[in-house]
């Protein structure tokens, strides 16, 4: 065995180096593979359909990568397409490819494959008792899924079905990042241990890279080791940088989930080669009883308007976390009042976050923050736009002169960098699932389209 696999990015629109790409070519790999999404963002991608990064980002990523397989002749595999993987997003990275294939004169045989779940599916599955959290998921219930878009997360086999056809370019909705490395290796009776800790060392291109890029990684995988390279110029590799990636998205960086099974890297070693190349041992793969697909789901919950401001008085900050209570009763009655009652004040949320005091953390500091200077981010949710905008044209009037014990008179308490200070921030979604589908086939929540380009 020794097959070279190549990651030429950690994501599909996030940039790359040309150089550090021709480096991956020339060592001649044996299929590309690439991430295009992830839920790392939020729930917004999933919820809305709109790609995290531009069409003219992704565009750009994907015309040098349909090149490097034209001149290879070796599988191009993509995955989690459109950030989410939903459907519209396969499609949309699909189109991008047959207008990129018109414009340089390319020709591959296309395969899709679409993760959207129905929910009539889901709810089968639900009644039966198929559908199983995980830690730490939400609590659900049937008519969830009426509401929520879903997708389902899937292993190698759909990307196998099509690699064995002989597809050129298989373009997928949601994916294990994993997955897209694996499956050609998987497929041709690599180690599994191996298979998978490499795939998982490489999921996000450079990453593990000092420093860290969106840049390349080469894989060459054999039968007792495989070996990773970094290709970009000024970037290297350690053992530690490389082991340390098995802790990312994960709390256990020795059991890692698939699909299928559960990737052990307790016995792995890591070997530098050189200041470039590590070379990993040990791993292996541990099959799970029943094979499971993770589902992922968004809903709408809201639209929301956002106002940024800021305050250098010390009194005022000292009074601020008192204050602010005092204001969202006022808010509910003034709610009330403006809309003679049509508006329910439990159906709007207020917020008010402030940076400098320990926002970011959420909870307590181990030492009390003295902040000169504190940044105040004011969110208003409502369920339609117009509210929530009309709503935070009073919350942004009042909030920037509350009363002051302190001082006599009208005093100006937070400062706004932008007139008018209220800003549309347009539909806010949440996820709805941290879920297994179980008792699932491989294949069978998934759906394949295949073309000539």
């Amino acid at each position: 065995m020794d097959m070279r696999i190549l990651a030429p990015t950690g994501a599909l629109g996030a940039g790359f180096d040309t150089a550090a790409l021709d480096r991956g070519v020339a060592a001649g790999p044996h299929v590309i593979a690439c991430d295009a999404g992830s839920t790392d963002s939020g729930p917004a991608a999933l919820g809305s359909g709109t790609p995290k990064l531009s069409a003219q980002a992704v565009t750009r990523d994907l015309r040098l990568l349909l090149k490097a397989r034209d001149t290879l002749q070796v599988p191009l595999i993509i995955g989690s397409c459109g950030t989410s993987g939903r459907d519209d997003g396969v499609d949309w990275v699909a189109g991008l490819a047959r207008t990129v294939a018109a414009e340089d004169n390319l020709h591959f045989k296309l395969g899709l494959i679409y993760s959207d779940q129905p929910a009539e599916r889901l709810q089968h599955l639900y009644d039966q008792g198929r559908i199983r959290p995980l830690p730490n998921a939400p609590v659900i219930e049937r008519k969830l899924f009426e509401r929520s878009h879903t997708v389902a997360m899937m292993g190698v086999e759909p990307i196998q079905e099509l690699l064995r056809d002989g597809y050129d370019v298989i373009l997928a909705g949601r994916a294990s990042d994993t997955a897209l490395f694996a499956a050609l290796p998987h497929l041709n009776g690599a180690d599994p241990g191996l298979t998978w800790h490499m795939a998982k060392t490489i999921e996000c291109g450079a990453a593990c890279a000092i420093p860290p890029d969106a840049n390349g990684l080469l894989v060459t995988l054999r039968d007792d080791h495989f070996d990773v390279t970094t290709l970009a110029d000024g970037s290297r590799l350690t053992p530690r940088s490389v082991a340390a990636h098995t802790l990312y998205e994960n709390a256990d960086p020795f059991h890692i989930a698939e699909p299928s099974g559960t990737l052990d890297t307790t016995h792995a070693t890591y070997e530098a080669v050189d200041e470039q190349t590590v070379r990993v041992r040990g791993s292996r793969y541990i099959e799970a009883a029943g094979y499971t697909n993770k589902l992922e789901g968004a809903e709408l919950v809201g639209y929301q308007t956002v106002i940024v401001g800021g305050v250098r008085d010390k009194v005022v900050i000292e009074r601020l976390p008192e204050l602010l209570p005092m204001a969202k009763k006022y808010f509910d009655a003034k709610i009330l009042d403006v809309f003679d009652g049509r508006v329910d004040p439990d159906t709007i949320d207020i917020n008010y976050r402030l940076y400098g005091t320990g926002t970011v953390l959420a909870g307590t500091e181990p030492t009390p923050l003295q902040p000169q200077e504190l940044g105040v981010l004011i969110t208003v949710t409502a369920p339609d736009q117009g509210t929530a905008h009309a709503i935070s044209t009073f919350v942004a009037h009042a909030s920037s002169h509350l009363p002051i014990p302190e001082y006599d008179g009208l005093v100006s308490t937070l400062a706004y960098p932008y007139s008018p200070p209220e800003m549309d921030r347009g539909p806010l979604y949440r996820f709805t699932l941290n879920h297994v589908a179980t008792g699932v086939t491989p294949t069978e929540l998934f759906r394949t389209t295949t073309e000539e380009v």
